[in-house]
């Protein structure tokens, strides 16, 4: 009998939190971000489940647009990093994939080609990793419509450095350049906003919005978790209790002694560990849970399993389940322990780990 620690997939909690970006979102659509496997969730689950209510997918490459398909969706992909061949358009042009141009060679390959599937054009606003410089957008534009293969141009798009940080200035400063970059084009298309840009007051969203994060629970402000933000976990990690000792006064726990008991301390173990994608560097006072009650890691985390100060727990039994993070524990509660973010958390669960689905249920 296989171990029981697994990640429960709760996609009631998914269509929730892509109707909160939805109504955040206003007048602008919101194309669903499923990349890294739908961060960490599954991708073909994911996309299946909001497929009556996203009409457009973002991912960050072609295999990832492939599993959309290969789950039986028909909706237009986003490739937000656009393609790495330029022999790689053709199945854009036949699988209905919007490669995101955002270099000279992309650009190059695009007109080239034979095949001219419908595209967008990234703005480098001052994020400094993609795209091209908002002074390039003109004579781009016309290169691309004075080709003898033109095709069609979709849009522009852009992404926020700052956006988690509301007191920031320089996501409006970003905005101000996207627009002076594109304004000659009003009939295009336009995104910026990822998730933390639903939650800016008065932010514009102009027609596309691309919500990731916040489909999956987890708070993309800083200060903020999930649930204050009006979002619901969609993956609940569990593992079960395998031991429970009594832990003496002066006695230690796990590698390098790293928690030494003041009192006499029932300790539990637990099966999961860093070899799992629990990270490594939640120590001692991180949060977990038994039975809805609020316990904490000592020690440091082994590759396959660790403790926990059952304390609080008095009750608890070898085959309990713990819970890692989920209804009780937030996912960006133990993000903040680990001194990471939600997003390494979830997107870094291994394969070890199995993913159990919720059913939706059946719609009229």
């Amino acid at each position: 009998m296989p171990r029981q620690t697994l990640a429960r997939i709760d996609l009631e909690a998914l269509r929730h939190n892509y109707a909160r970006a939805r109504s955040l979102a206003g007048d602008a659509h919101a194309m669903a971000v499923v990349k890294a496997d739908g961060y960490g969730h599954g991708i073909r689950a994911v996309a299946a489940a909001l497929a009556d209510v996203a009409p457009k997918y973002a991912v960050a490459c072609l295999e990832e647009a492939f599993a959309i398909r290969d789950a039986g969706l028909s909706q237009p992909v986003v490739l937000l990093q656009g393609v790495h061949d330029s022999g790689d358009l053709a199945d854009c042009a036949s699988q209905g994939f919007e490669p995101v141009l955002h270099s000279e060679n992309q650009l190059d390959g695009l007109i080239r080609s034979e095949h001219r599937p419908a595209f967008w054009l990234k703005v480098n606003s001052g994020m400094n990793r993609l795209g091209f410089h908002p002074d390039q957008m003109d004579s781009i534009v016309d290169r691309l419509q004075n080709s003898a293969r033109y095709t069609e141009l979709l849009g522009f798009v852009t992404h926020f450095a700052c956006a988690d940080d509301p007191d920031s200035p320089m996501t409006a400063d970003q905005t101000a350049r996207f627009v002076a970059a594109t304004e000659r084009w009003p009939d295009r298309m336009r995104s910026v906003a990822n998730s933390a840009a639903h939650f800016l007051p008065g932010q514009q969203l102009f027609d596309w919005t691309r919500p990731g994060i916040m489909l999956y629970g987890g708070s993309p402000i800083l200060g903020k978790t999930g649930p204050e933000l009006g979002l619901k976990p969609v993956m609940h990690l569990e593992a079960p209790l395998i031991n429970r000792r009594l832990v003496r006064a002066g006695e230690s726990v796990g590698y390098g002694a790293a928690w030494v008991a003041d009192r006499d301390t029932w300790m539990g173990m637990v099966a999961i560990g860093y070899g799992d994608g629990y990270p490594r560097h939640a120590g001692t006072n991180t949060p977990a849970a038994i039975g809805g009650r609020r316990i904490r890691l000592i020690g440091r985390v082994s590759m396959d399993m660790l403790a926990v100060d059952l304390s609080d727990a008095p009750d608890a039994r070898i085959g309990d389940s713990v819970e890692l993070w989920g209804g009780t524990v937030g996912v960006d509660e133990v993000a903040a322990c680990a001194g990471t973010i939600s997003y390494e958390l979830m997107t870094g669960i291994t394969a070890r780990v199995p993913r159990e689905i919720s059913p939706l249920p059946v719609r009229e």
